[in-house]
């Protein structure tokens, strides 16, 4: 692949420009055939098409650089979420996480050239107690590496205020789904349980099946991270959010059993899952029947 004109944009990243409402976004996927082909020169990068369907705020490919390695090229734009995508894959160390040999940040983009996962299954593929095991065993990996005095990353205090505050708003606008006394009680504990925690380290804040990939040098490896610093228990949410089925059947008892796998307090865990529910349910109403099993 050589030039502007012959970089192909996929699926997900170009409906995700289509539709936007961001005139930042819209820029920024304008000119970015011109950023990867700047890349790809600069960083003698022989790049293969992007992988589909894609994520929505990224182009992701494989590449080659001058020696040889199997490398990826990601190319981001940097919206709030993905900020210090890069910063964080770096302080791992490859550490659980794929390796990142360079980046960049250069005004709305992040680039990154990134191991490969080869040969690169979503763990979401393979039955939920493997997953269980393989999330335990990256958590406890991932929280044993130490954060930097001088490190670049949000306190998860801030994601967590400013999810609390949405969460009011759309609680004032939608009709009720729980009742208004649980939504006040699991909103203030959203915001103190990042205030109370005993430790901080360094967080991925969206880790589940479809974040980690198998590899080679490790079986398997976590990508994408949304790094903050904060509470170790606040990151195993989104894996149990995602056994949504299982977690609805028996809550208590897959909290007790991913909570194992982690060496995490699942009390603590409980009341991180009840108050994640009412922050979110506005927009995921099944939630509310789980933060009222939660909260009895």
């Amino acid at each position: 692949m050589t030039g502007a004109a012959a970089v192909p944009m996929p699926a997900n990243l170009r409906a995700s420009a289509e539709r936007t409402r961001s005139a930042g976004m819209r820029a920024w996927y304008a000119g970015l055939p011109d950023r990867i082909a700047d890349l790809a020169q600069r960083w003698e990068l022989e790049l293969g098409a992007p992988f589909e369907p894609g994520g929505s705020g990224s182009w992701v490919a494989p590449a080659t650089d001058a020696g040889g390695a199997d490398l990826v090229l990601k190319v981001g734009w940097t919206h709030t979420e993905a900020r210090d995508e890069a910063e964080g894959l770096a302080v791992l160390g490859g550490e659980g996480a794929v390796q990142v040999f360079r980046y960049e940040n250069h005004g709305p983009t992040t680039a990154a050239l990134l191991e490969r996962c080869r040969p690169g299954e979503e763990l979401r593929t393979r039955p939920e107690g493997e997953q269980h095991r393989v999330i335990g065993a990256l958590l406890r990996r991932i929280r044993a590496v130490p954060v930097p005095a001088d490190h670049p990353f949000r306190p998860l205090t801030e994601l967590c205020d400013l999810w609390a505050d949405e969460a009011e708003t759309a609680h004032a606008e939608r009709p009720p789904g729980v009742d208004p006394g649980l939504v006040r009680e699991g909103l203030a504990l959203f915001r103190a349980l990042p205030r109370d925690a005993d430790t901080a380290v360094l967080l991925c804040t969206d880790l589940h099946g479809g974040n980690v990939l198998s590899g080679t040098r490790l079986p398997w490896l976590l990508i994408d991270p949304k790094p903050y610093v904060g509470d170790p228990h606040y990151d195993v949410l989104q894996h149990l959010l995602n056994c949504f089925d299982s977690l609805l059947a028996d809550p208590l008892g897959l909290i007790a059993r991913v909570c194992d796998e982690a060496d995490l307090d699942p009390t603590r865990v409980r009341h991180w899952l009840f108050a994640r529910c009412i922050q979110d349910s506005p927009d995921w109403p099944d939630l509310a029947a789980l933060a009222r099993a939660l909260a009895a």
